[in-house]
């Protein structure tokens, strides 16, 4: 039996620009690191390669000006309200600079004590001090700065409703901040509204346009090139990242194209069957900042056949504790194989299976290669996984 499991590797590629031939650089960085490290390709390997790079190396980008006038084609208004928007400056603010420049005025409805992610905006025991109702009750911009401005977030040091504010003056457009956390609040206000909420869009644009409102989503700006920019059909806006101030890079296009084209050319190269799939934030939240990873709209966004499905596995502990309680030693580890080589297709609902993770392979693996890869300067944009698809039977 082997002595090791699943192994994950950080391959490091050169700095990848836009133009940037990406199926190369990714095939030849780990046919390099192979060599270089001493290890072989099997079947069932997975490689994931970081949205961002996608994103540049296909030159998905987009102005400010490019956002505003897309948002000046759907909304033809100089009142807009936003509703839901996540608490980021490299993540949302730029967005809203670009908001701000296609109107005279924004009212800002932000959730709270949180954004949609986990980012706070106030001291949770702040609400029990003033006797809020978060599930009814609406908090003015005067009203939060006379009880809650001390706020600063944990992580980063700053109030992000000064910094929103800031923003949108700074381009000339008049800043009008709420928080609610009824999306519905915003028709008090303006009736032209764009909800920016990310996993729960749709039904947050469905509540408004019921109730009358002329609103769009994230996902509804930049899903077709304005005037030769970027753009990304299903997601529009949605896993944006700041660029440069003046640019955005959107969520990459060509995933699907890559991912399979990448995994011919290792088949190629090696003789094996690779799964590839490109990824971006992972779906997993922090237990101290109690922040959700996900601000990107899905985990991954292009992936090949067969990294389909969730796990279907057995709770090793479960085995050991009650069928097997009597056994011990090897007759232990042997009747623990068998069962793991005959277990059914389909174990749903199967006392065995209690507590294993029933998430898709995507999202899990997505999740360790964002832990793999980081978000600063490890330089490892492409993860390799080996052996994640072996068990203790194997």
């Amino acid at each position: 039996m082997r002595d090791i499991g699943t192994i994950v590797r950080g391959i490091r590629t050169p700095i990848i620009k836009e133009g940037d031939n990406l199926e190369d650089i990714v095939v030849s960085s780990l046919l390099n690191a192979s060599k270089s490290e001493g290890f072989e390709f099997n079947d069932r390997d997975v490689v994931a390669i970081t949205e961002a790079v996608v994103g540049i190396s296909e030159r998905n980008f987009a102005t400010l000006d490019d956002i505003a006038g897309d948002i000046k084609s759907k909304l033809n208004t100089e009142h807009i309200g936003i509703v839901f928007p996540i608490l980021s400056r490299n993540r949302f603010a730029v967005v809203l600079s670009a908001m701000a420049r296609s109107a005279k005025k924004i009212t800002l409805l932000l959730s709270y004590p949180s954004d949609e992610v986990g980012n706070d905006i106030l001291y949770k025991e702040d609400l029990k001090k003033y006797n809020v109702n978060p599930y009814t009750d609406i908090i003015t911009y005067e009203d939060y700065m006379e009880k809650y401005h001390e706020f600063l977030h944990p992580f980063t040091g700053v109030n992000m409703v000064d910094v929103y504010k800031e923003l949108i003056e700074k381009e000339g457009c008049k800043a009008e901040i709420v928080l609610s956390n009824n999306a519905l609040d915003i028709l008090k206000y303006t009736n032209e509204v764009i909800n920016c909420d990310i996993h729960t869009r749709e039904e947050t644009k469905e509540l408004l346009k019921s109730k009358g409102a002329n609103v769009i989503s994230m996902a509804d700006i930049l899903n077709k090139s304005y005037k030769g920019s970027g753009y990304n059909e299903k997601y529009g806006l949605l896993g944006t990242n700041r660029a440069t101030e003046e640019r955005v890079k959107l969520f990459p296009r060509t995933g699907q194209t890559l991912v399979e084209n990448i995994q011919k050319r290792l088949k190629k190269e090696t003789g094996k069957d690779i799964e590839v799939m490109v990824y971006g934030d992972g779906a997993f939240k922090d237990p101290v900042g109690h922040i959700w990873e996900l601000a990107d709209p899905v985990v991954s966004p292009a992936y090949t056949k067969g990294l389909e499905g969730s796990p279907n596995e057995l709770k090793l502990k479960y085995l050991s504790e009650n069928k097997f309680k009597d056994l011990s030693g090897e007759d232990l580890n042997n009747a623990i194989r068998e069962e793991i080589k005959n277990k059914d297709n389909n174990l749903k609902g199967n006392m065995a299976s209690q507590g294993t993770t029933p998430r898709r392979y995507t999202d899990l693996l997505g999740s360790l290669c964002d832990l793999t890869s980081g978000s600063g300067d490890k330089g490892t944009p492409v993860v390799l996984i080996q052996r994640y698809f072996s068990n203790y039977s194997d």
